[in-house]
Parts: structure tokens; C-alpha cells; sequence
């Protein structure tokens, strides 16, 4: 067992403890704090609160009596406190709070934190600025109201005053579009952290922002956590749940980090996406939980017109110890990806009840620079995942999306439209229970998969296993328990990949230019 330092802020830290377990230790771990017990965790990363500022930490781990490891560290300097019911705020789950939290965040000098007490927080919009620590202290909690009138209104897109640019600040599925400022909201703001025990509550429900979720009433539905042009921004420790539409969203933002966070909406809740990066770059999601309606992780980057004129993909993206539960996919790419999704790792994470695991959506006429490369999935659990991985090239979600030119199988000539799928790398994945299907590539006629790597990975079937599609385009077809299908693959290597207790045929292939077994 190691136990390694994550980070620290002034009064929290999270550490890891690497004893081989995927998001759950392999048993209970004792952490004591300069000696003294504090707490015995079964998370392998595991976040420590209500720390000292300017504080000498020793952090040991002990199992069973027997001391494992030890970390140490220093909290940083704090300057000083700004409580937000000093500045007005009630908490008491009824008046309106935000101009009051507000104040308080605007007020507060560098080195310093806006601290919310226990109580119930009603708000509207939040605005980050640079340079600011806030804690949510346990029995916090964040609650937005509902109210559409309430809310300010981002314009898709503002022309520039010599009419040669383009400033952008509202954005839907891709496009620069009207929506409602984010619930906690950050425009061009640098060095952030967000972290406690506590919750931050969109509130939403089918009466309200999941109502009609598809139509634009005044304008598009509001993000829980929306940043864009920031960098250098962490959320560490705290829940977030209810969101109108997609929980956290950061947008053309650099250098992240989520960290322990809980991202809960209920199962059936309308297009309230996990984590959306989109057109960002150096990202960290460490041991966060997620339990939705759609995707966990969506990782995106426009559709054709933002991929064409910004040209700035997702990239550097590294997503370990995670566990994803209920959700459409587990991490998906797409199907927004005009700009390209570059540099993808996930490692050491438990997929479960999701109906997909990998989910890669892209389609015809997303663009040349939808380029998906160097994408790599290693050391996974999957238990009860429909399909465990998909690779979709005509994906059908889209106004669009069932014409022709999206649907046909027939080869088109490769151009300007064209989106492309590089190389992608599976190991060391365990996938028991899957129901529909153990894997679905389907590659562009005209512009294939380049090449899927595939080594020691197991696939076994529920026993009752349901029935459905293993992705979402035209003329797939209903199956369970069906094997690898695989499609349009320029090269493809099976290395130990096992299949076991499936129906019919357990591969499938048509159109794949290069087979290596071993």
C-alpha cells in the first residue's frame, strides 16, 4: 500500500490510497492525523476537512492495527475568513441569498475564503472571480430556485464592435445558442477552488427545467457548475445534484481538476450529463461518483461550426478511480466532437447499470478536425453494462440525424464533413453481467476505424439478460447476448480477449482490413 498526496488548500486535503482497489479500497483504512484517529475510509481517494491554515499535517494509514503508510504536508496560509451570514445571508432555506453570497465572494481578498455554514442557501445565479477559495461546510447546501424570470441570459454570440470576431457565452449541444447562466457560474476567471462537505442543489425537477427539456423557453436550460475561458479551477469534496440540464460544464477551460466530488440526478432526469469538458485541455477527474440520467462523462468539443471556426479539441484528459452508475454511458466521447477529442486516458474505475461503458458518438458531417486519437481505457471493472464498449460513426441524435448523407452505409467521398476515428487501446478489462452486446464498432465506409487494440479483456453475460440495441443509428437491430461486432476496422487486435456465454457467433466482422489474434 502507498499513500500518496493529492492537494491541499488551506483547511482541506485529499490523499490516495493506492492498495490496488478500483475507487474502493480492498478493505477499511484507518487515517490518523498527527497522531490522532480522524477517520477509517473504504475510498481510495479520500478528501480531510476542517484542517488548520498554515499547518504541518502527518496523515498515517493503518489496517487491521498495522500501520500501512504516512503522507505529510503543509495547509496553506490563510488570510481571512468572509462567512457569508455576516454579509446578510440567511440560510434559512426561504429568502432569496444571492445578492448577499455576492457581496461576499466579490469582497474577498486573495489568500482568503467565502465560508457557508451549515443552513439552506436560496439562490439564482453565483459568479466566480479569481483567486478565491470557498468552503461549503457540512450541512451546507446550495438550493437554486426555479424561476426562469430569475435568471440572467447568456447571448449565443455577440459580434464584435469592427464586426472581425465573435465573442461567445451561451452555448446548447454544441452550437452558440441563448442559456441561462450557470447556477455557479465562471467567465475568464484563473485560480479557483471550491471544496467542503457540502451541497450545491439545482432544485430541478419535471416541473420545472425538466419539462419540455428539448424546447427553448425564453432561453436554453441553465448548467449546474458552468465555467468558460477559466483555468487553473478545482471542486473538491462536494455534491452536486438536480441539475436543470448538464451538471458540470466547463467550456474552452484549462488545467482542472475534479476531485472526490458527487455528481446524483435521478435515473430518468432529462440530459443531465456528469461532466461535459468541452474544448478543454489538461483535465483531472479523481475519484469522483456519479449516479444520472445520461452520460457520466461526456467529453466534447462542438459541433461543426464552433469545430471549424475555434479548431480546439479536448485534450489531455485523465479520468481514474471513478465510479459511474445509471447512467447512459460511462464515458462518452461526442457526439458533439467537431474539434476533436486528443490524449483520453481512463484507468481504475467501476462501470455499473450504465447501458454503455466506452460510448464514442460521432457522425457524418462533424468535420475534419473530428478527429478522435489516442484514446486508452485500462484496468476497468464493468459489471451489468448493456453493451460494454461502442464506437458509433452514425449516430442518429440529431435534427438531422436520420438523413441519408448521416445513415448511408454506401461510401462517400472524404471531405470537409468527414469526422475520423484513430487509434484506440482496451486492457485488462473484466465486463460480467452485459445483457445486449459484448462490443460494437462501427466504422465510415470511406474513412474507417484506424485501428482497435485489444488485450486481456474477459466478457461474460447476465443470465437474464434484457434485449436492446447496442447503439443508436439506423438498421441496428434489437439482440442480447450478442457477441463483438465489428465493422469498417482498418486493424484490429484481439490479445486474450475472451468471450464466453454469448448467442450466436461471438465476432462478427465485416470490412476489417487487418486481423491479429493471439
Amino acid at each position: 500500500m502507498e499513500i500518496r498526496h493529492i492537494m491541499h488548500t488551506a483547511r482541506s486535503a485529499t490523499i490516495e490510497i493506492a492498495d490496488g482497489g478500483r475507487y474502493f479500497t480492498k478493505q477499511p483504512v484507518e487515517l490518523r492525523v498527527n497522531g490522532e484517529p480522524s477517520l477509517t475510509t473504504e475510498k481510495t481517494i479520500t478528501s480531510l476537512f476542517d484542517l488548520k491554515p498554515d499547518q504541518k499535517y502527518v496523515v498515517e494509514a493503518y489496517v487491521n492495527g498495522e500501520k500501512q503508510g504516512e503522507v505529510s504536508f503543509k495547509t496553506d496560509y490563510e488570510y481571512v475568513t468572509l462567512d457569508v451570514t455576516r454579509f446578510g445571508a440567511k440560510g434559512d432555506g426561504e429568502h432569496d441569498d444571492t445578492h448577499f453570497i455576492q457581496a461576499a465572494i466579490m469582497a474577498c481578498p486573495v489568500n482568503s475564503r467565502v465560508y457557508f455554514p451549515a443552513g439552506i442557501y436560496r439562490i439564482t445565479s453565483l459568479f466566480l472571480k479569481s483567486h478565491i477559495r470557498i468552503e461549503l461546510a457540512e450541512g451546507a447546501e446550495l438550493k437554486a430556485f426555479t424561476d426562469r424570470e430569475k435568471f440572467p441570459t447568456f447571448p449565443g454570440m455577440l459580434q464584435s464592435y469592427d464586426e472581425t470576431d465573435e465573442y461567445n457565452l451561451g452555448t446548447w449541444e454544441g452550437n452558440p445558442l441563448p442559456m441561462f447562466s450557470g447556477i455557479i457560474c465562471g467567465i475568464g476567471a484563473e485560480d479557483v477552488v471550491i471544496y467542503g462537505q457540502g451541497k450545491i442543489n439545482g432544485n430541478a425537477s419535471k416541473e420545472n427545467w425538466w419539462k419540455d427539456p428539448k424546447v427553448m423557453n425564453i432561453a436554453f436550460r441553465p448548467r449546474l457548475f458552468f465555467i468558460s475561458g477559466c483555468k487553473n479551477v478545482i471542486l473538491q469534496g462536494v455534491t452536486f445534484c438536480n441539475s436543470p440540464s448538464w451538471t458540470l460544464h466547463p467550456y474552452f477551460s484549462n488545467d482542472l481538476k475534479f476531485i472526490g466530488v458527487t455528481v446524483q440526478n435521478p435515473s430518468d432526469s432529462p440530459n443531465t450529463d456528469g461532466l461535459d469538458p468541452e474544448s478543454c485541455k489538461n483535465v483531472e477527474i479523481l475519484g469522483v461518483r456519479f449516479s444520472l440520467g445520461d452520460d457520466c462523462i461526456a467529453v466534447k468539443s462542438g459541433k461543426i461550426y464552433m469545430g471549424k471556426k475555434h479548431k480546439t479539441p479536448s485534450e489531455n484528459i485523465h479520468i481514474r478511480q471513478c465510479l459511474m452508475e445509471n447512467g447512459h454511458g460511462a464515458v462518452t466521447l461526442g457526439s458533439e466532437m467537431a474539434g476533436g477529442v486528443v490524449n483520453l486516458t481512463v484507468e481504475d474505475c467501476i462501470f455499473r447499470h450504465t447501458d454503455r461503458g466506452l460510448r464514442i458518438k460521432t457522425r457524418r458531417g462533424r468535420g475534419k478536425d473530428a478527429i478522435l486519437s489516442n484514446i486508452i481505457f485500462r484496468n476497468l471493472t464493468l459489471d451489468h453494462v448493456m453493451t460494454p464498449l461502442v464506437v458509433n460513426c452514425f449516430y442518429f441524435c440529431d435534427p438531422d440525424g436520420k438523413t441519408t448523407y448521416v445513415q448511408s452505409r454506401d461510401v462517400y467521398p472524404v471531405d470537409d464533413r468527414t469526422p475520423q476515428v484513430k487509434k484506440m487501446v482496451f486492457e485488462n478489462m473484466e465486463c460480467t453481467n452485459c445483457h445486449v452486446a459484448a462490443a460494437f464498432f462501427d466504422g465510415l465506409p470511406e474513412q474507417k476505424i484506424e485501428e482497435i487494440y485489444m488485450k486481456d479483456i474477459s466478457i461474460s453475460y447476465a443470465e437474464n439478460a434484457k434485449c436492446d440495441v447496442p447503439a443508436m443509428s439506423d438498421g441496428v437491430e434489437k439482440s442480447s447476448k450478442r457477441g463483438m461486432f465489428a465493422r469498417n476496422v482498418a486493424k484490429l487486435t484481439l490479445d486474450n480477449v475472451k468471450i464466453e456465454g454469448q448467442v450466436g457467433e461471438a465476432y462478427e466482422l465485416e470490412g476489417v482490413d487487418e486481423l491479429i489474434r493471439r
